[in-house]
């Protein structure tokens, strides 16, 4: 099980950068125009450092909802690769059967 305040650390970013999504897209659309004056870029770009590190989407760690592990993580199934074969093993998960040969 991963420390409790890494994961709502994570949570608490995750929220953040809900938060500004909608704010950041529009500023890094000014930013990335070519059709703009370099200053309008240059003042998007600026606004945006000014936004809170992490609202950004990439500080965002994807994290096992069941165990709260960072790493092995199945996008597809919002777990770890232990958590996985755990719940597997017990027969939690349809379809999932363990190979043998």
């Amino acid at each position: 099980m991963a420390k409790k305040s890494a994961i709502e650390k994570n949570k608490r970013r995750a929220k953040l950068a809900a938060r500004y999504a909608s704010k950041r897209a529009e500023l890094k659309a000014i930013a990335n125009n070519e059709e703009l004056s370099g200053e309008e870029r240059f003042t998007a770009r600026l606004k945006l450092a000014e936004l809170p590190r992490n609202s950004a989407k990439i500080r965002i760690r994807n994290r096992c909802e069941v165990s709260g592990r960072p790493r092995a993580f199945y996008r597809k199934l919002k777990m770890s690769r232990i958590a996985l074969r755990e719940l597997g093993n017990k027969g939690l998960i349809p379809g999932l059967v363990k190979s043998s040969w």
